[in-house]
This record gives C-alpha cells, structure tokens and sequence, in this order.
C-alpha cells in the first residue's frame, strides 16, 4: 500500500468537510430452521416497496434480519476477485488506501508474501478490480432494497479465514456490525457477503441469530479467548448463549444480505483450506453522520482513528466520521448528506 497517496487523500477530504460538526446528530449508547412469523404488510420497516423481492423474501427479512440469495455471482467474477486477491497478497499490486490483516497466530512470523499470510483485505476501494464487486448489477438490485436508489459502498472486505492454528484464532466473535458505522438510520444499512467457494460449519460459515436486528446495539468489546482474538473483533459482552441460532451453509456465488444490528459471528476453520468470502457494506446516500462521543461505540472509534494515525501520517485530531467520509463511494443514485 503506498500510504503517502492515501494520506494525500485523506487530507483532501478532511479539507472539503473542515472541522464542524453542528450538523452531526448525537447517537444515543445504546441449523435450525426458520420461517416467518405472522406478519402484517403495513409493518414493513426494514425493507423499501420494490419489485425485486417477492412478499415471502420480504417477510422474511422482516422477521430474521437476513436473506440469502442463491447464484447471485457468476464464478468468472469470483475467479476474477481471486486472482487479484492473489496479486495483492504478493504484493503485486498495491491500491491506495488497503488495510492488509493477519491473523494473530501468525502475525509476528515472518513469512513469504503470499496467500496463506493475509487473512483479511479491507478498504479495496482503490482497487478497481475489487470494487467491481460492489458495482455489480445483480448486486444493487437487492441493495437498493433495502437502502433506496442513492446507494454508497461504505466498507468492502475480502475474507481469507485461515485453517485454525488450534487456538480457535480463525473465530469471530458474535457482534454487531452497526457498533463500527458511524452513521444512521441503521435500517438503511444492509451487507452483501458472498461466498466464493462452499462454506459449511467445517470451514466456518457465517452463524446469525435471527430477529436480533429488531433489538438495539449491544456494548462491544475484545472476548477474553486464550488463544487471542484478531485485531478490531469486537464482541457483544451479554448476548443469550441460549438464543436460536442459525448456521448458514452457502455454495460459491450464493449471497446474503443482512442487517447491520443482526447479532452474526463465524466458527473456525477446521479444514486445512483457506475459506473466501467477499462483501460491501451499503447504506443509502440519505443518511446522517452521528457524533460516537459518550456512546459505546468510543472504543472502536479511539482503536480506528490510533489505526489510521500510525497508517498514513495524519494528525490525531479526525474522528470516525473523517475515516468513513474517506472510505465511502457513490456506486448508484446522487450523493446527498453522506
């Protein structure tokens, strides 16, 4: 990553935003099957009037926070991402602005660049590839869903969960999404997550507990596992170790969208391949930037911003809104307050 371009860049947009904030609001702290409930049509509030969704996909989305869409990318476009996922990994190709993870059993080894090294890339925005995910048609159709057509990519990410070391490392802890975004309203916020081969609980899918996007955000914070955690996996602190949970096993180009205060997490990886799965967090070019200060979101936003200083060079007096102004894209529509 060339972090002096990317600083540049940052300093431009802190430029164009300035240092007020009187406009932000205040946020305030805050495998089993499932079926829809009954439901009434004149309750819907976490999906938009459209024609894409049949009544039974809008339900259920109403009721378990999520939806699974089946095909949705084409294995060329996936073959496409896994190539420049590669180059990136060898240091091929270095887009502005990316942040490379690894995992904590690893990280302080020094390794040869390659795949099995990076467990995460996040803000592939700069990279023009990449960010063709976030653009593709079949893709904005269900998002404009759920945000409306003024649609922004707010944060992309490319998982590589590694085989497990033995010491659980390769686990995410149940969270949140919403405890990292800065902005609301959180119903027109949804992700798209895509598998990019076979996913089952033995690589480690993505496990939701279904209708928790209905209750409010939870505090977050690092889990006390022995073998450690990964860095900025937060987890929820109080959750119901007895709420019904569900596993979702996905084939390569199934996609699921879901709601940002639905309470999801993944399991190991008990294989000895590496499990793929790329996403983009979407939230309509309508909403607002909150103020995190006195909330429970101050955590992530003092871990970010120190993340951000030591990356590119930058004084220490931005805040999560300047990193969110900076990673999001318009993909379709106008952009309005974001």
């Amino acid at each position: 990553m060339e972090a002096p371009r990317a600083a540049a860049r940052l300093r431009r947009v802190l430029g164009h935003l300035g240092r007020a904030s009187a406009g932000d609001a205040i946020a305030h702290p805050t495998s089993e099957t499932v079926s829809p409930t009954s439901f009434c049509p004149q309750q819907f509030q976490f999906t938009l009037d459209n024609t894409v969704l049949s009544l039974e996909q809008r339900q259920f989305y109403e009721e378990n926070g999520f939806l699974v869409i089946k095909n949705l990318v084409s294995d060329e476009d996936i073959q496409r991402f896994r190539d420049e996922f590669e180059k990136i990994c060898r240091k091929e190709v270095k887009p502005d602005g990316l942040v490379v993870m690894k995992d904590v059993s690893i990280s302080k080894l020094q390794l040869a660049p390659s795949e099995k090294v990076v467990s995460k890339i996040q803000d592939f925005q700069e990279d023009q590839e990449l960010f063709r995910y976030c653009e593709l048609p079949q893709i904005l159709k269900y998002v404009e869903c759920f945000t409306g057509p003024n649609i922004m990519a707010m944060h992309t990410m490319l998982i590589n969960k590694p085989p497990d070391s033995g010491k659980k490392t390769s686990r995410h802890p149940l969270h949140q999404d919403l405890h990292y975004f800065p902005f609301r309203p959180s119903n027109r916020i949804v992700c798209a997550w895509t598998a990019m081969e076979h996913i089952d609980r033995n690589n480690g899918c993505l496990v939701v507990l279904p209708g928790t996007h209905k209750g409010s955000m939870k505090p977050h914070d690092y889990p006390q596992w022995e073998g450690g955690v990964n860095k900025m996996y937060h987890g929820i602190q109080d959750y119901d170790e007895n709420s019904a949970r569900v596993h979702l096993v996905m084939e390569k180009g199934d996609t699921v969208f879901f709601h940002p205060l639905l309470i999801h997490g993944s399991g190991r990886n008990k294989t000895q391949g590496f499990r793929k799965a790329i996403s983009c967090h979407f939230a309509s070019a309508n909403c607002h930037y909150i103020d995190v200060k006195g909330t429970t979101q101050e955590n992530i936003e003092k871990e970010v911003v120190e993340i951000a200083v030591k990356m590119y060079g930058i004084e220490p007096n931005i805040n999560l809104k300047d990193i969110w102004t900076f990673r999001a894209r318009l993909v379709k529509g106008e952009r309005i307050n974001l």
